[in-house]
């Protein structure tokens, strides 16, 4: 028998400390809800569920980033909406003008309301913003600035200009406005062709008769003129500027380059080809732009019949431009939607997955309290009687 070193207290007294501390451990996940609390109570577990808390939290507010990208695409949806109205009623005032029984006065009338009506949809695109940046006027996030693309003069008929016997059909796919003239020189029995008062070329028919310059087609007459003949066609090569254009990049994902980008055109009246120069358009007419009041190109002209069904085909071509733009807003609003949907079940499927490796099984982990608590009820108990065995010694002395 020994007093100095009491071994059978000293064993009971490490299993108390490890039942308490397993319990204590216990006591922890039970009340926070999570099996691992620290890097020791499961290392590889708390990296792989950290690197998963991070692509949940991505995946949540890039489902935000979507709901504030669907108000912006609507933001600028319901401005064109208004764009549209506007452009109806041009059309009707233009199809109204290109009656005969208005006078000149009734035309200079319906050319006001033109002009305060162009106006309008300038004023609406330099103020359409969505977090104080522009929207359709080209001049917030990433601008691309449209390029002059040729819209070619065509002649879809033969036609036969006003004194030329030459006929002529085709596309003018040149670059610039020229004028062609064509000579009947009966002298030396050649047709020839000068642009713009250049030096004249002789035409060099093909064996079916024919010449092509520029993509127009001549045609030869069955007959030559009897006398010497000149002729000028003017053919115009109608710069329509595409429109340019605002990008906004969206992050649709938890992870780099998992972006969405949204266009929006500019959709104001010059990129709408409802104000410009030369023929078609009033000189007369002041419009603004809707922020500094400053002149810009001029509106339609109704001031004749032929004027106004110019304007009404312009008009319309504007209306397919606003209804192409808002078709394409409608398919971005559509998509993300889809986004939105597909973020939430990701999320909700990865939550799941962290929430297997982090979260404690209550059920379980009580079992496991319970054990410890009474292990560790047990060993204080023992280490009471354990503590009582030295004062066997006390035996021997009497």
């Amino acid at each position: 028998m020994r007093i100095n070193h009491n071994i059978a207290a000293l064993n009971t007294y490490r299993q108390l400390t490890a039942n308490g501390l397993n319990a204590s451990k216990s006591m922890e996940k039970l009340s926070s809800g999570l099996r691992i609390n620290r890097a020791g109570d499961d290392a590889a577990g708390l990296a792989i569920s950290e690197k998963m808390r991070g692509q949940i939290r991505g995946l949540e507010q890039a489902g935000r980033n979507a709901q504030d990208s669907i108000s912006m695409i609507q933001t600028a949806e319901g401005a064109l909406n208004e764009v549209h109205s506007i452009l109806q009623r041009m059309r009707e005032l233009a199809v109204q003008a290109g009656n005969d029984t208005n006078t000149g006065t009734d035309r200079n009338e319906i050319q006001k309301e033109i002009n305060q009506l162009t106006s309008e949809i300038n004023r609406i695109a330099n103020t359409t913003e969505f977090n104080t940046q522009k929207l359709l006027n080209a001049t917030a996030g990433n601008v691309t600035n449209g390029t002059s693309a040729v819209s070619a003069t065509s002649f879809t008929a033969p036609q036969t200009a006003t004194n030329t016997t030459v006929k002529y059909q085709g596309t003018y796919t040149g670059t610039k406005d020229i004028t062609l003239t064509i000579k009947w020189d009966k002298t030396n029995s050649k047709y020839q062709y000068s642009t713009d008062g250049s030096t004249f070329s002789d035409i060099n028919w093909d064996g079916s008769s024919k010449f092509t310059f520029q993509g127009i087609t001549f045609t030869k007459p069955a007959s030559d003129p009897s006398a010497d003949q000149t002729d000028t066609i003017d053919l115009t090569a109608e710069k329509s500027a595409k429109p340019a254009k605002s990008s906004f990049i969206t992050q649709i994902g938890a992870n780099q380059n998992q972006t969405m980008t949204l266009e929006f055109s500019d959709m104001r009246a010059a990129a709408l080809g409802i104000t410009g120069t030369g023929s078609g358009f009033t000189a007369s007419a002041t419009v603004t732009d809707g922020t500094n009041n400053s002149a810009i190109e001029n509106a339609l002209d109704v001031s004749t019949a032929e004027n106004a069904g110019n304007a009404v085909t312009r008009i319309q071509v504007a209306i397919d431009k606003v209804s192409a733009e808002r078709s394409k807003l409608g398919a971005y609003q559509n998509r993300l939607e889809h986004t939105i949907n597909n973020l939430g079940t990701s999320a909700e499927n990865l939550t799941a997955a962290e929430s297997r490796i982090r979260d404690v099984d209550m059920a379980k982990e009580m079992m496991e309290f319970t054990k410890n608590n009474i292990l560790s009820q047990a060993a204080q108990a023992m280490l009471a009687q354990s503590n009582q065995m030295p004062q066997g010694v006390l035996q021997l002395l009497r």
